[in-house]
């Protein structure tokens, strides 16, 4: 099918998670199918965008039954790349890269944390979970040894970009960062940002403009 083979758009990616989180859900609850509009009220988005997303899955459902819901599972898995691991490090572990380490969520999704990496000498050897805090100077051999697919950054700003350009040469292919700055890397390897006080000021915008729509208009 044209649709499947075509490359699929970004913002289409962006949602697929969604979806597979909805329709999880549905197959934990038994339920063998699912509509369109169904998994656009789940996944809060509307129901034609749904279907042309699906559609670069080469999945267009059935009419008047809808999308078997565990083989679109296997679907959005196999395009996302889920149906193997890929093994995660985390390099900074203060108190963002400690929640991170010992969030579950991880591993429960095919990304189980392999290694804990860390400049500071007095955090090496630290137990966090089944882990031991490893010195930022072995990341290279971490990543050889346990087949690390993954770099999560939770370094202070000043240290993002260094630590990038660690992963890069120790051979990591993909890089979530959590720093709060901006950081290059070729561009062969994927970079995903998360700003979270940039997400709070977004937040606090649309506080802002809903506090102000609702005020009296003066008489």
């Amino acid at each position: 099918m044209a649709g499947a083979r075509s490359r699929i758009p970004d913002a289409t990616v962006a949602r697929l998670p969604l979806y597979r989180r909805s329709l999880l859900d549905l197959a934990g609850r038994r339920v063998a199918t699912v509509s369109s509009e169904q998994l656009a009220e789940m996944a809060g988005v509307n129901a034609a965008k749904v279907r042309k997303d699906l559609s670069y899955l080469g999945s267009y459902g059935t009419r008047g039954v809808g999308y078997d819901v565990q083989f679109l599972v296997f679907e959005i898995e196999r395009k996302l790349g889920l149906t193997t691991e890929s093994p995660v490090v985390i390099v900074g572990l203060g108190n963002l890269g400690q929640a991170l380490a010992n969030y579950g969520g991880f591993q429960e999704r095919g990304f189980p944390i392999v290694a804990l990496v860390d400049a500071d000498p007095a955090k090496l050897g630290q137990p966090i979970g089944d882990l031991f805090v490893e010195s930022i100077d072995d990341l290279a051999t971490a990543v050889a040894e346990r087949a690390i697919a993954v770099g999560i950054i939770a370094t202070p700003a000043q240290a993002a970009q260094e630590v990038a350009d660690r992963l890069v040469a120790a051979g990591v292919r993909s890089i979530l960062n959590f720093a709060p700055t901006v950081i290059s890397v070729p561009d062969d390897v994927p970079l995903r940002k998360v700003d979270l006080a940039t997400e709070l000021q977004i937040l606090s915008f649309y506080q802002q403009r809903e506090r102000v729509d609702v005020q009296p208009r003066a008489s």
